[in-house]
């Protein structure tokens, strides 16, 4: 069984969902969801289901290896970002290469990058009159949503869409596929060195 961890930054929906999903496989588990809000729903929708749930500053991430050392504790073999903001350092990118992914509301490389989430590229990909939305799960490097894509879900963008209507089309494809192609990946892992 392997061991997974979520980074998230805020109310914690696609994070939950792959709790649920996984809470009854042999495959993986999520051990451990982390997050640099302090107020972030994520971690009470954590500890809701008796997930160890941390909060950790820019100096615990960056500079003090604290994120390092809980990764560790936790024997994590698999790390997912779910509405997570930060860059990952090159520490962790190194020793999980390969083993780091992210999900992007929008089909990359369209409205990726910093400062692209949430409503700010639903509302870009409605300003631009594209006809075609989605998801983007894709590997994490050291640039913000440029790493190799792994899979994408596309969703129409209908007259008049609002960017909230569209962002419920977009939440349904994470719930569908997110937790799914996670398990694929985890399963492919070779032994971690």
């Amino acid at each position: 069984m392997r061991n997974i961890a979520i980074f998230a930054s805020g109310s914690g929906t696609n994070a939950e969902n792959l709790i649920r999903y996984f809470s009854n496989k042999n495959s993986a588990k999520v051990r451990l969801v982390l997050s640099n809000k302090r107020q972030a729903l994520v971690l009470k929708r954590a500890e809701a289901l008796n997930i160890p749930a941390v909060f950790f500053d820019h100096k615990d991430f960056y500079d003090s290896g604290v994120v390092s050392d809980y990764l560790n504790l936790y024997e994590i073999e698999f790390i997912v970002l779910a509405g997570f903001l930060w860059l990952i350092p090159g520490n962790i990118i190194d020793k999980y290469h390969g083993r780091i992914i992210n999900i992007h509301p929008a089909l990359l490389p369209a409205y990726g990058g910093k400062g692209m989430y949430g409503d700010v590229v639903h509302r870009s990909v409605i300003a631009n009159n594209d006809q075609e939305s989605g998801i983007t799960i894709h590997y994490v490097n050291n640039l913000y949503d440029e790493g190799d894509v792994i899979f994408q879900a596309r969703c129409k963008v209908d007259q008049g869409e609002t960017p909230e209507s569209l962002a419920q089309k977009v939440h349904a494809l994470e719930y569908e596929h997110f937790p799914r192609i996670t398990e694929e990946l985890v399963l492919k892992l070779p032994d971690i060195s």
